[in-house]
């Protein structure tokens, strides 16, 4: 972090100072919530969570050497020099869009109901190919998120990548204050946080509020293969990316190679190059696509554009490929919507092998959540994938309509029941698609497969 003093934090958050004027001058050179990584040069940021609360664990800041702490309580005789404010979520924030301030480098803002971090991690190894490349850890893309984000930035950083996530009306509009993006990515408007953003031009209007703020100089990289925002015109210039004839980033001769990844070629206005996607699923085409549309707003050459994409890894449990004993297990239970199962499904039909997927419930849909998981269930019908087993109250609908639609299924009602069955679900040979949204914690329908087939020696 590029350091900066207590006074200029005092000003940028806004907020009441108690404490001696001499500390004022101190340098703060990180700024943390967690009590143990205070040590000196620390600003310690106090919140109030579900089961501890940050505020008790100020006084014990001050002998590991922290300069202040922001906190929402006026602080007790012993503790350390304090900023005092209403809310130390707005106080961060406040601070993170101050930092930014600072820096005078393109940055990335990326957003969209389906593959924001793969389309991050992707920019950023293909931007990281020319430039000092600064980005989002993991998935911490929401107003607290991103504050540590932007906090992290310093003076070596050439550029920067942000994850923007929100659910509600307003929450961009917060967020893009901070971040202050020169670029705008989007990757697609889905049927995502439906229950608070009504419909899908609700989910543009509200990931859209990032263009509000920014300056008309800057640039929208919309995924052109997206109808709403193939028609979306914000007043700015704009660069189409996807597999249609009018992106002007286009990808062509697409080769899914199952495990092996994705062989394409990337058409632009300046020429055409070859491309390799080491990574399983389809979807990572179109975050390679907004890659090399951003790379090349930034002046990246083809070959580095190509040579970031081929650095690219996955990131948790996003399509990671695990092989367990006899099966292929691709564990993809970080979060779900239709769009991001539909795409998995389409994967998971590429690969040999009875193919079998494992659908836990999607979360935060609205009053169309039924009929949404049903629609999913028609698909992998469609799609001919060899048994569809639903998890969850919703997820009847997934087993029932794949069912109508010729497909085998099995539904169960919560997860004890589908872990108690899994042993006689799985055969030797099986590719297993675990798909669900993080509520339904199917991370520990991948944990039981393992225990069964990796401790049975299958």
């Amino acid at each position: 972090m590029k350091p900066f003093l207590l006074s200029e934090a005092v000003k940028a958050i806004g907020g009441r100072y108690v404490g001696d004027a001499a500390a004022l001058d101190r340098a703060i050179t990180s700024v943390t919530s967690d009590s143990r990584t205070a040590g000196p040069g620390a600003l310690f940021v106090a919140f109030r969570g579900n089961r501890v609360d940050g505020h008790d664990f100020m006084a014990g800041c001050v002998g590991k050497g922290a300069v202040a702490c922001v906190t929402e309580r006026e602080p007790a005789e012993g503790e350390m020099p304090a900023i005092v404010v209403d809310s130390s979520l707005r106080a961060i924030g406040a601070l993170a869009a101050w930092h930014r301030s600072r820096f005078d480098i393109p940055v990335v803002g990326i957003t969209g109901s389906v593959g924001k971090t793969t389309t991050k991690e992707m920019i950023s190894a293909v931007l990281s190919q020319r430039f000092a490349t600064h980005s989002t850890e993991g998935n911490h893309n929401n107003e607290l998120g991103v504050p540590w984000t932007l906090l992290r930035l310093d003076e070596g950083h050439e550029v920067s990548v942000v994850e923007m996530g929100i659910s509600d009306f307003g929450e961009m509009r917060r967020l893009t204050a901070m971040v202050r993006p020169s670029i705008a990515v989007f990757s697609v408007i889905g049927d995502a946080h439906l229950e608070f953003l009504g419909d899908r031009e609700g989910v543009l209007r509200a990931k859209g509020e990032i263009f509000e703020s920014m300056d008309e100089s800057g640039l929208a990289v919309l995924n052109g293969d997206d109808e709403l925002l193939k028609n979306c015109r914000p007043n700015m210039r704009r660069v189409l990316y996807g597999c249609g004839g009018d992106c002007d980033v286009r990808g062509e001769a697409i080769k899914n190679l199952g495990e092996d990844g994705i062989e394409l070629t990337i058409r632009h206005r300046g020429g055409s190059f070859a491309a390799k996607i080491p990574a399983f699923g389809s979807h990572t085409v179109y975050a390679a696509l907004a890659a090399a549309a951003v790379g090349l707003e930034l002046g990246l050459t083809e070959a580095q554009i190509a040579a970031g994409i081929a650095d690219y890894h996955t990131v948790g449990d996003r399509a990671r490929v695990l092989h367990v004993g006899d099966l292929t297990v691709v564990s993809d239970c970080y979060n779900a919507n239709p769009n991001s199962v539909r795409a998995a499904l389409a994967s998971l039909s590429a690969l040999k092998g009875r193919r079998v997927a494992l659908l836990g419930d999607m979360l935060e849909l609205g009053d169309g959540s039924d009929a949404l998981h049903a629609g999913v269930g028609c698909y992998a019908a469609e799609l001919g994938i060899d048994l569809v087993v639903g998890c969850g109250p919703h997820s009847r609908y997934t087993a029932s309509a794949a069912k109508e639609g010729g497909a085998n299924a099995l539904y169960f009602a919560d997860k004890p029941a589908l872990l108690a069955a899994l042993e006689d679900i799985l055969r030797p040979g099986d590719c297993v698609l675990v798909k669900a949204s993080l509520g339904m914690a199917f991370k520990e329908v991948v944990e039981r497969i393992m225990t069964l087939h990796v401790s049975s020696g299958n």
